[in-house]
């Protein structure tokens, strides 16, 4: 049986700076999941003031801490910051975004996200207003 590929893009709704979860969203954005029995899911933003990351999926806390330490250790508006022109969370959300990344693989098993119990997939949006963001969502593996 030869592999199969599939591809889409979606665009998520603009959400306020913060850890945002996005799970279920990818999902649905990409129903052909389910005719995959074994592959591999890549989700990537393509944005250079927003990331992904797989994280605790029940407590709020969570997403709220992962924002105060992030804020804390890239502070908006710090004065080494040069590139400054799209205002003062900019330099801070590319320094965010590097750090925690652009993609994700995740493991698909029986058409589904093989996922642990309490993970989720995050858009981190690291700007005030970073407006609506793309990811683009390639699955790949043997059918069912």
């Amino acid at each position: 049986m030869s592999p199969l590929w599939f591809q889409t893009e979606v665009t998520l709704r603009p959400r306020p700076r913060g850890f945002h979860l996005i799970t279920r969203e990818v999902q649905e954005a990409l129903p052909e999941l389910s005719r995959l029995e074994v592959g591999v899911l890549h989700v990537f933003v393509q944005h250079t003031s927003a990331a992904l990351t797989l994280n605790e999926n029940a407590s709020p806390d969570v997403r709220r801490d992962f924002a105060r330490y992030f804020d804390r250790a890239v502070p908006d508006g710090a004065a080494y910051f040069e590139h400054t022109l799209e205002g003062p969370d900019d330099m801070p959300a590319h320094i965010k975004a590097a750090l925690l990344g652009s993609s994700l693989t995740l493991p698909v098993r029986a058409g589904r996200l093989a996922l642990g119990t309490w993970q989720g997939i995050y858009l981190c949006e690291l700007r005030e207003r970073g407006g609506p963001r793309q990811l683009v969502l390639t699955a790949q593996g043997q059918g069912r």
